[in-house]
């Protein structure tokens, strides 16, 4: 019998080698790909998306989850490209130049990989030069990540820098980190903005239309 409710609620305690157990296990049994994906892995990153936002999750229950998916997702990801099952989306995310902080950045991107976005990750310190080629090898959506409020600048310099290569309007640009404001969004020019990782995965959805 395949347990996708228990892949789920492996996940949400974050028990990594009962994931995946439980997903090899839907493998074999010939489970489809989509269903082990939707109503196992992604259920449970919705629910602890879910209680991170209410203050039921810290980041440490959040990153042990996000490790329980990855190790789900190790086994899917080669499958998940056999059976052509597209992500919902593609994103790029970085903190930007002259911030080097990257727990919120890593957390968002395993939301977002939760949520079923393909997401590349840019790192820390990225320049303005690597959003604009990430925007030209298609990308729908790039997040822009700061600490600092030293560093908050560099986001309107790459969204500049993507106006200026003329590729603003093909690319949505969301940011976030703790200085943020939806009111500093507004000012540089970004397409969204998200208060913690869990609203990014809404947030991101919303502003490429996906459902």
């Amino acid at each position: 019998m395949v347990d996708l409710e228990g892949i789920k609620e492996s996940l949400i305690k974050g028990d990594a080698n009962k994931v995946k157990e439980l997903v090899e296990a839907a493998v074999n049994e010939k489970t489809p790909v989509g269903d082990i994906l939707n109503q196992g892995l992604i259920a449970g990153m919705n629910v602890v998306g879910v209680r991170f936002k209410n203050n039921e999750f810290y980041v440490p229950e959040v990153l042990i989850a996000a490790r329980a998916m990855h190790a789900g997702m190790g086994i899917l990801e080669p499958l998940l490209k056999e059976s052509g099952i597209e992500p919902i989306g593609k994103v790029a995310v970085g903190t930007v130049k002259g911030d080097l902080h990257d727990i919120g950045k890593n957390l968002v991107i395993m939301m977002l990989k939760g949520g079923g976005f393909e997401v590349e990750d840019l790192g820390i310190d990225v320049p303005d030069e690597k959003f604009v080629e990430v925007a030209k090898k298609g990308t729908q959506l790039i997040g822009l990540s700061a600490l600092l409020t030293t560093t908050m600048p560099a986001m309107k310099t790459a969204i500049e820098a993507l106006k200026t290569a003329g590729l603003k309007d093909g690319v949505k640009v969301m940011i976030g980190g703790a200085p943020i404001t939806q009111a500093y969004a507004d000012e540089i020019g970004a397409d969204g903005y998200s208060p913690d990782a869990a609203s990014a995965v809404d947030k991101a959805k919303e502003l490429i239309g996906a459902k």
